[in-house]
């Protein structure tokens, strides 16, 4: 018998082929061991990796399988030959610890197993850091923005370096503040509301010297009726060189001969004290500036009224608007010392004014200060030196002399000749040497 002999076959008894494989044998006995013919394996598909295993949890208590997950496979089955096809992973959907428990979502965000991700509570120390980083920085960008806009827009028009034979430089800073009853860009409506006249030109209404010193700030009105000497000078338009001819005149001649300066000039001779810087406001540009900062309060010590200017105050505590404000500064007739009562009430107003507008809420907030710039800017004349910073500096230094930190006074006046107030020359000369020295003053005016 050959080795196929096995796979031949005999046929039984009722004909059938018996191959001794799938139906058993018909003989008594059992049969031997056959050789099996040879089966080639197939190749194999890629095994998948072996998952880590699962942690044992407790049973699923007893119900129906999870929403779409087949029966056989749910935890601990397997499909119908016995592979669980990677589905037995100890954990189905909906399970109180699989995915979509709570806590978590099946894959793909979808299912219905229970709520969304969770959340940790807020950090609002953290948000309110974040918050307030970001106010404080658009306000500082604010800021420098409307600081730079508003320093284009200062006229620079005074040029001191045309100013000849300068007394030496001090240890203060001085600045010579001037107010003119300059007209310019006002309408006729604007005149009439002002009181201000239809006079053209423009002539200097209140002139004071404010030396910022760290020894104290010092503020001098300087009244426009002071006689005076105009002194050699070099003409601001013309070039032309001027010889002094002895003249004695008004201050404020000075200024309507040849303009800011030749009275920066005639202020520096008679005084012997150098000026740094100089600003000049008009009336509309005054007027505006109270307005926007929403008025000025004042203690008015005693009721007058002048037709002149329209003032009309009674005494006492009040918020007065740019038109009241003009007229208080403006006032001379309704006083029996004239000039040197309207210079005390220019001194106490700008004191008033510097002490409101140099505040945080103002300088700090460009939606206070925009306006407030705005509002005065058409008519604020400076030196070419000058910039915003030094307008700053000259605002806080009339605040610290309103609020005590500083002396205000008048020009010493020792007489009259011809209706103009003579100074006082060795308390001049005393006032000066301090103020240059950086010494406290000591000396005192009217």
């Amino acid at each position: 018998m050959s080795d196929w002999d096995g796979w031949s076959g005999e046929r039984d008894a009722r004909g059938r082929r018996d191959d001794g494989y799938g139906h058993g044998s018909g003989q008594a006995q059992p049969e031997g061991a056959q050789r099996m013919r040879h089966v080639q394996r197939q190749p194999q598909p890629p095994q998948r990796p072996a998952r880590p295993p699962v942690p044992p949890q407790s049973a699923p208590p007893a119900g129906p399988p999870a929403y779409g997950v087949p029966p056989q496979q749910t935890r601990g089955q397997g499909g119908p030959d016995g592979h669980d096809g990677g589905w037995n992973t100890g954990q189905v959907y909906g399970s109180p610890s699989g995915p979509g428990g709570p806590g978590q979502r099946p894959p793909g965000g979808g299912g219905t197993g229970g709520p969304g991700p969770a959340r940790g509570p807020v950090d609002w120390r953290r948000r309110i850091k974040v918050g307030s980083i970001v106010v404080v920085s658009v306000l500082v960008v604010t800021t420098i923005g409307t600081y730079f806009w508003a320093d284009s827009k200062v006229r620079r028009e005074v040029d001191l370096s045309k100013v000849v034979e300068r007394p030496k430089e001090g240890d203060c800073t001085t600045y010579l503040i001037v107010g003119s009853d300059s007209r310019e860009g006002m309408s006729d409506e604007e005149k009439k509301k002002l009181h201000t006249g239809s006079a053209e030109g423009k002539r200097t209404d209140s002139m004071m010297i404010l030396a910022k010193c760290s020894s104290g700030n010092t503020m001098i009105s300087l009244p426009r009726d002071s006689d005076v000497e105009i002194p050699s000078f070099v003409g601001s338009q013309s070039g032309k060189k001027f010889p002094a001819q002895g003249r004695r005149v008004k201050l404020n001649a000075a200024y309507a001969e040849d303009g800011p300066e030749l009275l920066v000039r005639t202020v520096e001779f008679n005084t012997g004290l150098r000026i740094d810087h100089y600003a000049e406001i008009g009336f509309a540009g005054f007027a505006n500036i109270v307005d926007a900062l929403g008025g000025v309060e004042l203690d008015i010590e005693k009721a007058f009224k002048d037709e002149k200017s329209g003032a009309d105050f009674q005494a006492g505590r009040q918020t007065l608007n740019g038109e009241q404000s003009l007229a208080f500064v403006r006032t001379r007739y309704a006083f029996a010392e004239s000039d040197l009562q309207r210079t005390k009430n220019q001194q106490k107003f700008l004191g008033a004014l510097a002490s409101q507008a140099a505040t945080p809420t103002t300088v700090l907030n460009p939606f206070s200060l925009y306006p407030v710039m705005g509002a005065g800017l058409d008519t604020l004349i400076v030196d070419k030196d000058m910039g915003l910073w030094d307008l700053g500096q000259m605002f806080f230094a009339m605040k610290g002399v309103n609020s005590g930190d500083g002396v205000s006074m008048n020009m010493p006046i020792s007489g009259q000749r011809g209706g103009n107030l003579v100074w006082d020359k060795a308390k001049v000369q005393q006032l000066v040497k301090q103020i240059q020295n950086d010494e406290k003053v000591t000396v005192r005016g009217q």
